[in-house]
């Protein structure tokens, strides 16, 4: 009986593994700094916000997921075969530049943060270059087993770590439960004093880094490595819902957090490393120390699925089996990796590369919803499983929604570009 428990414990985590893949590539540090952004600045009334991008991803990643179990095929290789092979290779361009400002962006937050906290117990702290370095070098060995199931599980440890420190935050620091609940409520706040803009730029933010267009593509090949069929639609639904739930949980964690110490103060934020400085005096070192640890997390789980992003849509274009112990992958990912010291070398604003690197995004969702509506309304690919009046509904408010938080999203960065 207890020989078998350990083994049936690992089966039950196994289940899940390629939802928790997908929330360490949801969860990064620009989902933390936008969401602690929001609650800094608007308290917890952009919670609706967080709530609507997440039933959407949940509706987008269970249609991903489904196609592949009907036909068998990914994303990639269904635009490729059924639209057209340029489409495969828009995405292939257009995920891989987003992911190479994101791995910059992220390691930069990671560093600095890491850097940061280090004041506490070294007097001047340690240079943001080293920790970049040590991550860098981290994320890369893992990835020179190259296993996927290998990735997963260590990624699984990495995301709990992260889920365990902003929950266990949010506990110390959460507003009153009345503020959370009218968060839910759907409305647009005044423009918080001291900011220039108002709050739609960071609206388009929280639903970029939630409903970002490379979980969608990447799920696709999850579920047909790890072998499911349409039988296994109720399994991958459940892996869906426990992956989102976690989006929401963690998301709003960090954003009460944020509401419940420098809303409640007046404190603005406009990077995540402000944080620790922030919140030692409001709520204690532990509380500023949680917060880091869970941002270091955060930062390193996002690592792991942005350096196998080009190696595996490849893979994915071409059909061919993903075998990462390759030297073509080990050396395309070793470069990938040393976009991270971009940022500590040249001491650029990670905050400003991350949102440049969003901007992708905003072009790709609409582009990643159409995709699928296309594929699913074709009777000679999906049969008697051709989508409904009421799946193509959801599908086109989702596409009106990702267009009007595209155009938000594009008017900020031009804004932030000509210093508007």
């Amino acid at each position: 009986m207890n020989k078998e428990s350990p083994g049936r414990i690992s089966a039950f985590i196994t289940m899940f593994l390629p939802g928790i893949f997908l929330l360490g590539f949801n969860i990064g540090t620009g989902s933390v700094t936008t969401m602690a952004k929001a609650g800094a600045t608007y308290g917890m009334s952009l919670l609706w916000t967080v709530l609507i991008s997440c039933l959407a991803t949940y509706f987008m990643i269970v249609l991903y997921g489904r196609y592949t179990l009907i036909t068998g095929e990914t994303a990639l290789q269904a635009f490729r075969k059924h639209i057209h092979p340029w489409v495969g290779l828009f995405f292939i361009v257009a995920l891989t530049a987003g992911v190479a400002g994101s791995v910059m962006g992220v390691m930069g937050i990671v560093a600095d943060m890491s850097s940061e906290w280090s004041k506490a117990f070294i007097e001047g702290g340690i240079e943001p270059l080293y920790f970049a370095i040590f991550f860098i070098l981290l994320v890369y060995f893992i990835f020179w087993n190259g296993q996927t199931k290998f990735f997963e599980r260590a990624l699984a440890v990495i995301v709990a770590i992260m889920a365990a420190c902003f929950i266990l935050n949010f506990l110390i620091l959460m507003p009153p439960p009345v503020e959370i609940i009218s968060g839910l409520i759907p409305n647009i706040p005044e423009v918080a004093v001291g900011e220039s803009r108002g709050p739609f730029l960071l609206i388009a933010s929280m639903v970029g880094t939630t409903l970002f267009s490379g979980l969608f593509i990447i799920r696709t090949t999850l579920v047909k490595e790890s072998g499911w069929t349409l039988k296994d639609d109720k399994q991958q639904r459940r892996d869906a819902k426990v992956a989102v739930a976690l989006m929401f949980i963690i998301s709003a964690s960090i954003m009460a957090a944020a509401a419940g110490t420098l809303f409640t103060q007046g404190i603005g934020l406009s990077k995540a490393t402000q944080m620790i400085g922030l919140l030692e005096p409001l709520a204690g070192a532990f509380a500023a120390s949680i917060f880091a640890i869970g941002i270091i997390a955060a930062g390193v789980s996002s690592q792991f699925p942005n350096i196998l992003m080009l190696p595996w849509l490849l893979c994915d274009y071409n059909n061919s089996k993903r075998e990462m112990t390759l030297a073509k992958y080990r050396i395309m990912v070793f470069f990938i990796s040393l976009l991270g010291l971009v940022v500590p070398i040249f001491e650029a604003r990670p905050l400003v590369v991350m949102i440049v690197s969003q901007a992708f995004n905003s072009v790709l969702l609409p582009v990643t919803v159409a995709c699928i509506f296309i594929l699913g309304n074709q009777s000679h690919i999906m049969g008697e499983h051709k989508y409904s009046v009421v799946t193509n509904a959801i599908l086109i408010g989702i596409f009106a929604f990702s267009i009007i938080t595209s155009a938000m999203g594009i008017n900020g960065v031009l804004g932030m570009i000509n210093g508007s």
